[in-house]
Parts: C-alpha cells; sequence; structure tokens
C-alpha cells in the first residue's frame, strides 16, 4: 500500500471508518512528509502539529465510537493564509500581517471545524493574494514539486504545492482571478474555484471583494466535491453570500458525458499559447467527443479587454480593503515616527511588498476624482459585456472547456521584472472572474520537460454539477491524476 499521505481523502475514509488506520497514523504520516520535503518546497508559513494531533485524537474518538462521521472527519487539511484562524497566525503573505493571530475564525474554518477535519498549517501564498507565482511572498518564493526551479503558480502556490508533494490530503486556497485554477493547473492537482458567492467570504482577508472566492485544491476530482460540499452554502455574516439551495455534489460524479454539449471559445486557442498545452488540451477535447459529448465552437468577444477590465477593478477594490493596514489597530506599526501621518507612511511603505503598492497605486488612481469615470466605471461596463458573452453562450452549450494557463510553469524570476509578462499568465481565468462563474482545473498531461498541464471547465452560476460531471468523466478515463512529482 502507498504510504497514507499519498492517499485521497475519499480512500482514507474508508480505511478511517473500518479503523484500520488512525487519523493520528495519518496525521503523523503527512507531518512525516513534510519534515522530508518541505524544505525544498517551501510550502507552509506556519503549520500546527500540535493542533493537528489533538483534532486528529478527537476525531479518532469519534470513529471509535462509531458516532456519525462525516467524509472529511480527521482527514489534514492546510489553508491559505488569507483565511482567518483563531489563535493562529494569518499573515496573508505579508509583512505588514507578520504578527497578526486571529482572534476569530471564518466561516469555512467553522465548517471544517464542525466536521472534525485535521488543520496541518497554514500555507504561503502572494503577498494579499497578489501575483501568480508565489514570488511576492513576503517570506520566501514555494517551489513547484514537479521542478524545484520553477514556480507553482499563484496567488495559491502553497495550498497548489503542499497537496502535489503529499504534504496535505487537501487544501483551501482563494480565486480572485485564477488563484485556485492556474497554480492548480502548474502542479498537476485539481483545483475548483465556485460560483461567486456560493462560499463566505467572512474570514477570508480581502483582496478584491467583488471577485474573491475561497475553494478546494485536491488530488482528485471527487475529493473537491466532498470539501465543496463541506465549504458551500449561505452565511449571514457575509452580505454577498447566495441564499441559494447547495445540492450533494458527489452526486453529480458520473462517468458519462452523453447528451452534453461542449462550447470551445475561439479566442481561448489564439496565439501566445504554448503548442504543447494546445496539444493536450484539444486531445481531451477529443476523448469527451468519443466518450458522447458534442462541442462547438463559441465566440466570446469581449476576451481580449479582460485583462485589462482586471487589474482596474481589482486594484480598485484592493486600494479601498488596503486602506485598513495604516499601524493603528492590528499588524505592524513603525515606532520611529515624527507624528500620525508619518507613522501611517512609515508602516505602509516597510510593511508591503512591491507588488502590493503597485496594485495600490493602480486602484487610487482609478478611483481618483476625474479619472473614475475613464477608467473604473467604463471597465465595470466592459465587466457586464464579459459577462454577457458567457451568458449567450451558456443558452447554446452546458460547459466551456479551455485551458487553463497559457504555459506550464516558468521558471523562477523568468517573469519579476515584467508585470504585464506576469498579468497575463491569467489570461484565461480572468474572464470567467469577472463574470463570477465556476470552473475547475484537472490535469490533462505533462509537457516533454515534465510539467503538468491544466484543462479548465466552466459552467453558468451555480451549474457546478455539470462541472463535476465532466471533470469526473474526463478522470475516470485517463490517468493524468494519478502521476506524482519525484522529489
Amino acid at each position: 500500500m502507498p504510504p497514507l499521505n499519498q492517499l485521497t481523502a475519499h480512500e482514507l475514509h474508508k480505511k478511517l471508518k473500518s479503523r484500520e488506520i488512525t487519523s493520528v497514523e495519518l496525521t503523523e504520516s503527512v507531518f512525516d512528509r513534510i519534515n522530508d520535503v518541505d524544505d525544498s518546497v517551501k510550502g507552509y508559513i506556519t503549520l500546527t502539529q500540535d493542533i493537528a494531533l489533538e483534532q486528529a485524537a478527537t476525531a479518532d474518538k469519534i470513529f471509535d465510537r462509531g458516532d456519525q462521521a462525516s467524509s472529511l472527519t480527521g482527514i489534514p487539511i492546510a489553508l491559505k493564509d488569507v483565511i482567518c484562524t483563531q489563535g493562529v497566525l494569518t499573515t496573508c503573505g505579508s509583512r505588514i500581517l507578520g504578527n497578526f493571530v486571529s482572534p476569530y475564525d471564518a466561516t469555512v474554518m467553522h465548517k471544517l471545524n464542525a466536521h472534525k477535519t485535521v488543520m496541518i498549517g497554514k500555507t504561503n501564498m502572494d503577498e494579499f493574494a497578489m501575483g501568480s507565482s508565489t514570488e511576492n511572498s513576503a517570506f520566501f518564493t514555494t517551489r513547484n514539486p514537479w521542478n524545484l526551479e520553477t514556480i507553482p503558480g499563484g496567488s495559491s502556490g502553497g495550498s497548489a504545492a503542499v497537496v502535489a508533494a503529499d504534504e496535505t490530503i487537501i487544501s483551501l486556497g482563494s480565486d480572485t482571478g485564477g488563484s485556485i485554477r492556474q497554480p492548480a493547473s502548474l502542479c498537476g492537482v485539481v483545483g475548483m474555484k465556485p460560483t461567486y458567492g456560493r462560499v463566505s467570504r467572512f474570514g477570508l482577508i480581502a483582496f478584491a471583494s467583488s471577485l474573491d472566492q475561497i475553494g478546494p485544491l485536491a488530488k482528485d476530482v471527487t475529493d473537491c466535491a466532498i470539501t465543496h460540499n463541506v465549504i458551500c452554502g449561505h452565511d449571514p455574516m457575509d452580505s454577498t453570500s447566495a441564499n441559494f439551495p447547495v445540492p450533494d455534489f458527489t452526486n453529480s460524479l458520473i462517468n458519462d458525458v452523453n447528451g452534453i454539449k461542449i462550447g470551445i471559445p475561439t479566442q481561448y486557442f489564439s496565439e501566445g499559447i504554448d503548442p504543447q498545452v494546445e496539444a493536450s488540451v484539444r486531445s481531451a477535447i477529443e476523448l469527451l467527443e468519443k466518450l458522447g459529448a458534442s462541442t462547438e465552437e463559441i465566440s466570446l468577444p469581449h476576451t481580449e479587454y479582460a485583462i485589462a477590465t482586471y487589474y482596474i477593478i481589482a486594484p480598485a477594490e484592493a486600494s479601498a480593503n488596503l486602506a485598513r493596514y495604516d499601524g493603528v489597530r492590528y499588524g505592524l506599526r513603525i515606532d520611529q515616527i515624527d507624528n500620525i501621518i508619518d507613522m501611517y507612511k512609515k508602516t505602509r511603505s516597510q510593511g508591503f511588498g512591491d507588488e502590493v503598492k503597485r496594485r495600490i497605486m493602480l486602484g487610487t488612481y482609478s478611483l481618483s476624482s476625474g479619472y473614475y469615470d475613464a477608467y473604473y466605471l467604463k471597465a465595470q461596463k466592459v465587466r457586464t459585456l464579459i459577462k454577457q458573452d458567457f451568458d449567450q453562450a451558456f443558452k447554446k452549450v452546458d460547459v466551456l472547456i479551455t485551458p487553463t494557463s497559457p504555459t506550464p510553469a516558468f521558471k523562477i524570476g523568468e517573469r519579476t521584472d515584467d508585470p504585464l509578462q506576469m498579468y497575463l499568465s491569467d489570461i484565461f481565468t480572468t474572464p470567467s472572474s469577472l463574470a463570477g462563474l465556476p470552473g475547475i482545473s484537472v490535469p490533462c498531461g505533462l509537457t516533454e520537460s515534465g510539467l503538468p498541464i491544466g484543462l479548465q471547465v466552466l459552467a453558468a452560476p451555480f451549474e457546478e454539477e455539470k462541472i463535476f460531471r465532466v471533470a469526473y468523466t474526463f478522470e475516470q478515463n485517463t490517468d493524468h491524476h494519478q502521476k506524482k512529482p519525484k522529489l
């Protein structure tokens, strides 16, 4: 049998239930793996071993007594360090929150605790979730387990890398413009961004409030569906939370795409896409056709404006959200100051990294008097056009299939001097984020040099079931998700 840390949550649940293994043994196996490889991967900012072993012992008592246990009871989970965890450091990958211990739990944390999961630790990320490579973390760069010279993607790079390296069973990330799906693609794991409003944002430290969503990264589609069942649902603590029924997503894990209509957006197969990525995605589409799905070329004419639109709206919201970090109430405060304005200035200039400062300045500029209509208001109008493109497409088809990322993982340091090149890493994920759509990335191949390639499946709002069905069928008929990096 492979080591416990390599198994999926649904495989482990059966073993825990039959008492073939204990949650404590499983948790120890995960920490052994972390001790072996995390010096190379650098996926975690904070480890919570004492808490984890205590939670695992509690889960074991539930199984010993034969009490009702959920599919995630006793399962080790890592959390992106942007999700508040009571009594544990929550840094957002930033110096400004380097000493911040959250006084409360995020709603997703409450839900995980109710299911008696095991918290392994907090994963590394681009500072305040701003980045596509995890090189913007104030602490260190996470490395891709498939090739330690390359980036794991971002901003949930740590969450993707620790799943790929078997340093946890499942992790949670957050996705604003592709920050779950892009790292999932580059690290060869499954990553799901729910419909905007499907998962509570209460306790998720805000970057861009009209875009941010928490979602799972996992070893297969089944684990994604199980985690989705736990974290979704209406929350009165979040005014943007959708009061919409949550189905049992595991009912959608059907190995059958007969009658499913797949749209292939022509704009997503344009110049700039790596030929190996395009070839893998096209062969995935052919396989789904053989399995009974029909395909149709679709046009999403406003796609070319998505990156520009996103980089006006997201920084504008970030500029407002990050105004609270001023050294007054919590986080970093610089002491050698002349007056309160000097304190704000020094705290923010020393606490924030370059990318965060760049986005705050971009956002403040586009919200400023005289520029608001020209930039922010116009971007919101274009966002509506992008959403309408998708609305039209989903009148004809059930799902859209695209590459997740235009290229496989690139070398660490390769794009740090060229922010625009970096922003283009999310060219296939930002349009659906602007439209609030759900999307998944599933592994669909490896490049000649052995780097993972991801396939993105998108559906209309609150139609995650269609995504799970297509993704599950693809996964059941291929072995891409079973491949592991040789660390």
